[in-house]
């Protein structure tokens, strides 16, 4: 164990001989930064040499280091107003995290307006290693010219949390964290291996993570269980200074923030915890554009979404949502001022059956009325210090602890290192890539074999959707026979016997060694996901005719796809990547440079959940049970390589 001084020492030697550097490159660059409103231009960002996924975390934890106390609750959102002032003398930078922060108010103020000219640089500065101790002088001076250069622009002001969100949202700021880990990379610096853990175990023991819940929701058919679909949720609450407390499930595919409201009387609605927002003293009704109306009032609109099978529908208040586990304080990581749909009127299917209360929606603000409607939008707004990306991860088992983080990923749920994907057609809302072929073992699927397929990454969908007219094809490339009865059962010649067939019978699918690999090519140079047995078999052989065989029939291994039926602009070509897909890779979803991370997860030590709600009983082969006992796959056997940005 290191202690405090120890780690203070570790942290200094490796921040500080790389900020100055690094901080001077940023500032004096600023002319040759593509605007943030154009991410798909963007240099994706390289964090091949380093291991911190939020460079903001480490400094608040040097920071309070430096002030002789532990680590803050809540680091990573280090608020401009709170900021003592730095003086230019102090040569040990005593508040490297404050004025890095006010530092980058400064940058985004600059950013988001439209110059005529780029605001000039500050002085270089010595970069040798004397130099460095001086930090604080140096972050005063580059702050003040960014001023400078923020003065003479009309720079629009974040409005308070209670103000509309008519206004179309600025474009989101550079962020100085990913930033200074790009520079630090391309610079060359190596941080010795203690450092890095150090540093690694620092950043993402404080990140805001919520505990995900697993439930199973029977498919009954005649009185019979044929399927389970799944969903995960996490807690959430809303309001002040009563919290109301909810679960919700946690999905990229759409993009709202949903809650019964009181107002809803049906079963359904009365089946889950509601929202009041009479109870909380900072709410407010509010129309769909975000125009405040009195207290009492309500909207004279309203809004229906569509969740599969389901509907909602409802108006919308402005409140303040918590992640669960975070307090109500301003300017706290876990917490956002943002729209809020409260519904009342919820679909008896499929909301009757779910656990969960409502959704909590992270597509892309496109997907949204507004970009006030935006949850983590509106979280990386409003606390410019944090990361912005969110990661999440699932558990292989029901003993396992699933989570979602905010403002970076942890590292040590990652097997391979992690490579980037850009976002395809991000004005559509949705976290989808570009699929450049779909291969069954060798075979390429010819529906895809142009390049033209898309693949959504959905956290709120339990199986693997693929387009309708792929799908008979890719069950005819995947199925695998286990046994083959050209002349029936019995005893004789070409039959099977009762025990050989109900032996085969009972054979998990999932298991078996001599299934195809169904591969999705991203694109030249990246990593492709590969998906084995285990995540797209259903676990029982299937009973079929041999056609053209009279009498003859086999069991066969057949896949358990989702087929889909999805108009225009998504188009018929887009596959869902959902829950097979997301369990097999670690998952990060970067907003600000609209693309998406992967790296095969690391199931190795899941932790140790509270157990799934429904679950089936052990041993279960009905579609949608829970996995069998783990083996080595040929993904874990072929994990992808160096990360990869594209």
């Amino acid at each position: 164990m290191m202690s405090r001084s120890s780690l203070l020492g570790s942290l200094r030697r490796t921040l500080l001989a790389v900020l100055l550097s690094s901080l001077l490159l940023l500032v004096s660059s600023t002319e040759d930064e593509p605007e943030h409103c154009s991410f798909l231009a963007q240099q994706p960002i390289s964090t091949a040499a380093t291991a911190a996924p939020d460079v903001a975390f480490a400094l608040a934890a040097l920071q309070a280091a430096q002030q002789g106390s532990s680590p803050a609750a809540e680091p990573g959102l280090m608020s401009p107003a709170a900021e003592p002032p730095v003086s230019a003398s102090t040569t040990t930078a005593p508040d490297v995290a404050s004025a890095l922060a006010e530092l980058k108010a400064a940058q985004w103020a600059a950013s988001s307006s439209s110059p005529s000219k780029p605001a000039s640089a500050p002085p270089a500065a010595s970069s040798s290693p004397s130099f460095a101790p001086d930090l604080a002088s140096t972050l005063a001076a580059a702050r003040h010219a960014a001023k400078d250069g923020a003065s003479s622009r009309q720079v629009p002001q974040t409005p308070p949390a209670a103000s509309s969100s008519a206004e179309a949202s600025p474009a989101p700021a550079p962020h100085l964290a990913a930033d200074l880990m790009a520079l630090f990379a391309g610079a060359g610096q190596k941080m010795s291996t203690e450092n890095a853990r150090v540093m690694s175990t620092t950043l993402t023991s404080t990140l805001p993570t919520v505990k995900l819940t697993k439930q199973y929701v029977p498919i009954d058919k005649n009185g019979h269980v044929i399927a389970y679909k799944t969903v995960y949720f996490g807690k959430v609450h809303v309001g002040s200074p009563q919290p109301q407390d909810f679960t919700v499930v946690f999905d990229t595919g759409s993009a709202h923030l949903v809650l019964p409201s009181t107002a809803c009387k049906s079963n359904t609605c009365t089946a889950h915890r509601r929202y009041n927002e009479t109870i909380s003293s900072i709410s407010y009704p509010i129309e769909h554009d975000g125009t405040p109306l009195p207290r009492g009032a309500s909207s004279s609109h309203s809004v229906s979404i569509v969740f599969g099978t389901g509907t909602v529908a409802g108006t919308f208040v402005r409140d303040r949502a918590c992640l669960g586990g975070f307090s109500q304080g301003i300017g706290n990581a876990g917490c956002t001022s943002m729209n809020v749909v409260v519904a009342k009127e919820m679909s008896e299917q499929p909301f009757s059956l779910f656990h969960f209360d409502g959704i909590l929606g992270l597509g892309l603000e496109a997907l949204a009325l507004g970009p006030g409607y935006s949850f983590f939008g509106q979280m990386v707004k409003q606390h410019p210090a944090m990361l912005p990306r969110f990661s999440v991860f699932l558990a292989r088992t029901d003993q396992g602890e699933s989570s979602i983080s905010f403002g970076g990923h942890d590292e040590s749920k990652a097997a391979s290192d992690l490579y980037w994907v850009p976002v395809a057609l991000p004005e559509l809302g949705y976290w989808q890539v570009q699929v450049h072929q779909v291969r069954i073992g060798d075979e390429i699927l010819d529906d895809c074999a142009d390049g033209g397929c898309r693949a959504i990454l959905d956290t709120g969908t339990s199986l693997l959707g693929a387009p309708r007219q792929a799908v008979k094809s890719l069950h005819q490339l995947l199925s695998r026979d286990v046994l083959l009865a050209l002349k029936g059962a019995g005893s004789g010649e070409g039959q099977v016997t009762a025990e050989a067939g109900k032996e085969a019978a009972s054979q998990d699918c999932r298991l078996r060694d001599d299934g195809a690999l169904l591969i999705f090519e991203l694109g030249p140079g990246i990593p492709s996901i590969a998906l084995d047995p285990e995540d797209y078999f259903r676990p029982k052989p299937f009973n079929m005719t041999v056609p053209g065989e009279p009498g003859a029939w086999k069991l066969s291994c057949r896949s358990l796809l989702l087929p889909l039926d999805l108009e225009e602009p998504l188009g018929p070509r887009t596959f869902i990547l959902g829950e097979p897909v997301l369990r097999k890779y670690y998952t990060i979803y970067d907003w600000a440079s609209r693309r998406i991370g992967f790296a095969t997860a690391d199931h190795s030590n899941d932790g140790e959940g509270e157990g799934a709600v429904g679950a089936p009983q052990a041993g279960s082969m009905v579609a949608g049970a829970p996995l069998p006992v783990l083996k080595q796959t040929h993904t874990q056997a072929n994990a992808p390589g160096k990360e990869i940005a594209a």
